[in-house]
């Protein structure tokens, strides 16, 4: 096989996860701003506590449009920051949602209980039997509460995905009762026509964005390309590629390093949505992801003919060459992390430095194409064997395997505890956090 020299890669002058994650932030203190002033602009209550109630009130409003944006799955910020980013800064924003709610029914409560013979609890009560809309509001409180709950590291770890997941969809419900709640007794938002239309627009684009990202899009995309299964290709005893083709797939704008949210439309699959990387860069003809047997539904994959329809939501994640900072890059794979490593050394340009870690060279999926494409790239490929511990991918072995790492892209892949110690070791290595680049999977589903 002749070996092709890639030409010197082009890197991003501006960092698009540092320009999409600005813009995040300043379009919430803009919101945050206009809030306030519209607040002002409304007038304040006599009493000092239902002003802070008020206040919270109208910062969990922004803070509950906030959050239906970071997982609307917009194409534009899920290339720039990741589903598992934003996936977290979700979660963390809802633990501020729901302190900021907590705030305002208690500010609130105490507040009118001042001025009545009422306790705070039975305060609560009689404002939810005599004003229109405060028992909207006490129920999606409550709605949220126990999403907050199941939403818990504790709780979570506990549950199966798929309680989670149906516990988690009162939330548009608490959505839906909230804003409602926010028409009928919010003095700030009939204060003047302004805020009104404001208010409006934040529910409309926040709501849409979710109906267009997790909705629309998948919809169009899966009726345009028509995807079905065109090969299962067992690579060992326990992993197998399926080869997915469809119409006018040069025109899908999928990259190396990116994942799917597949579903084998099968009479005993067809409600299963599994997140599995691309394990070949896109050619515009087939779509390729590599499965280890890690469960019933991973294993399956095995028995699926070809012709079946395949349902398939993304791209998804920004684990990909658009964050490139330098014009050589190390690429390290765990395990089956490999799938999408072996995407991206396809896709790079420049030199690049290939690291795999595995128990026994049996492990090593892929490792027949990775050498052939490494050598066509002129890429090196060194295979890393051994125990989990003590860890092979110590601070030692990688400036030992790639002297020159610190000036290097380091795109990361693997099982979480290998992928934590690596990290680590980059630390130590003293690697600028702008250039590693990893996506942890897990959370996509």
């Amino acid at each position: 096989m002749t070996t092709v020299q890639s030409p010197p890669a082009r890197t991003a002058t501006i960092r698009p996860r540092a320009v999409a994650r600005t813009g995040l932030y300043a379009v919430l203190a803009a919101n945050a701003a206009v809030v306030t002033l519209f607040a002002v602009q409304a007038g304040f209550a006599s009493n000092a506590l239902v002003v802070v109630g008020r206040f919270a009130g109208l910062y969990a409003a922004l803070l509950m449009a906030f959050q239906l944006l970071l997982v609307a799955r917009l194409p534009w910020l899920d290339r720039r920051i990741g589903m598992d980013r934003l996936t977290n800064w979700h979660r963390w924003t809802g633990f501020g949602l729901l302190w900021t709610l907590v705030g305002h029914v208690v500010f609130i409560a105490f507040g009118y209980a001042e001025s009545s013979s009422l306790d705070p609890v039975s305060q609560v009560v009689d404002l939810a039997e005599t004003v229109e809309g405060v028992f909207r509001a006490v129920v999606a409180t409550g709605l949220l509460l126990v999403v907050g709950g199941a939403s818990a590291r504790r709780a979570r770890r506990r549950l199966a995905y798929e309680t989670w997941h149906f516990v988690h969809l009162y939330a548009y419900v608490a959505v839906v009762l909230a804003f409602t709640h926010q028409v009928a007794a919010g003095t700030t938002f009939t204060a003047s026509s302004a805020a009104t239309a404001y208010w409006y627009g934040v529910w409309g684009v926040a709501l849409g964005s979710v109906f267009a990202g997790r909705i629309v899009l998948p919809l169009w995309r899966n009726r345009r390309h028509r995807l079905r299964v065109e090969a299962v290709v067992p690579e060992s005893d326990d992993v197998v590629s399926v080869y997915v083709t469809g119409r006018d797939l040069d025109r899908l704008p999928a990259r190396a390093g990116q994942f799917f949210l597949w579903r084998f439309l099968t009479k005993d699959r067809w409600w299963q949505a599994n997140p599995f990387s691309l394990s070949a860069a896109p050619d515009g003809r087939t779509l390729r992801l590599t499965v280890k047997a890690a469960g019933e539904g991973s294993a399956g994959l095995r028995r699926l003919e070809p012709g079946t329809r395949v349902f398939a939501e993304g791209p998804y994640g920004a684990f990909t060459a658009m964050h490139r900072t330098r014009p050589e890059a190390v690429l390290i794979a765990g395990g089956v992390g490999v799938t999408p490593i072996r995407a991206l050394l396809e896709e790079l340009q420049g030199h690049a430095v290939v690291i795999y870690r595995v128990g026994a060279d049996r492990d090593a999926v892929l490792h027949d194409e990775l050498r052939d494409l490494a050598h066509a790239k002129g890429a090196e490929l060194h295979l890393v064997t051994g125990p989990p511990v003590p860890d092979r991918l110590a601070p030692d072995e990688p400036i030992r395997l790639v002297p020159d790492i610190a000036e290097r892209d380091v795109f990361l892949c693997g099982p979480p505890p290998m992928m934590n110690a690596v990290l680590g070791s980059l630390r130590a290595l003293d690697v600028p956090r702008t250039q590693v680049h990893f996506e942890r999977f897990s959370l996509a589903g």
